[in-house]
């Protein structure tokens, strides 16, 4: 009998409503898939990110956002969220280093302003596509934003 080995590349996809909850519902779903997967010292990086831009589909649009984790075979993590908005940040329409490095951080106690900072922080490269606007019925096909962490 054979060993069985685990592969290096795996997919987890997650639709989440327009809910309040969406972005601990992601962060949870972000830490059992890394520890299930003995990725441990990605986790608070990828949780924190995650969960700011779960949090921005929640805050600009109206409807619900998917997740989606992709563990790539050289050891980088990529990270996308989709939500109905097409409208794409200007801090991810930029390539990585395209920004302006040198943006005011946000004031204390901003209730936003801070995910360009993260991104710069925590994340190796990130990005955007924007999918349409839906055309003339009006239901979008919005965005995806991505980020990716790990690897060589």
């Amino acid at each position: 009998m054979g060993t069985v080995s685990l592969p290096d590349t795996w997919v987890y996809a997650l639709r989440l409503p327009y809910d309040p909850r969406a972005a601990r519902v992601a962060r949870m779903t972000v830490r059992a898939a890394l520890d299930g997967h003995g990725r441990h010292e990605l986790v608070g990086d990828v949780e924190l990110l995650t969960s700011e831009l779960v949090t921005n589909a929640y805050r600009h649009t109206r409807g619900p956002c998917s997740l989606r984790l992709t563990a790539l075979a050289d050891g980088r993590l990529r990270v996308g969220v989709w939500d109905s908005h097409p409208h794409i940040p200007a801090a991810f329409a930029e390539p990585p280093g395209g920004a302006p490095e040198h943006t005011a951080p946000a004031p204390p106690g901003a209730g936003g302003g801070r995910g360009l900072h993260l991104m710069r922080e925590y994340a190796h490269s990130w990005g955007g596509w924007s999918l349409g606007d839906g055309g003339p019925l009006g239901r979008g096909a919005g965005k995806l934003l991505w980020f990716e962490v790990g690897g060589p």
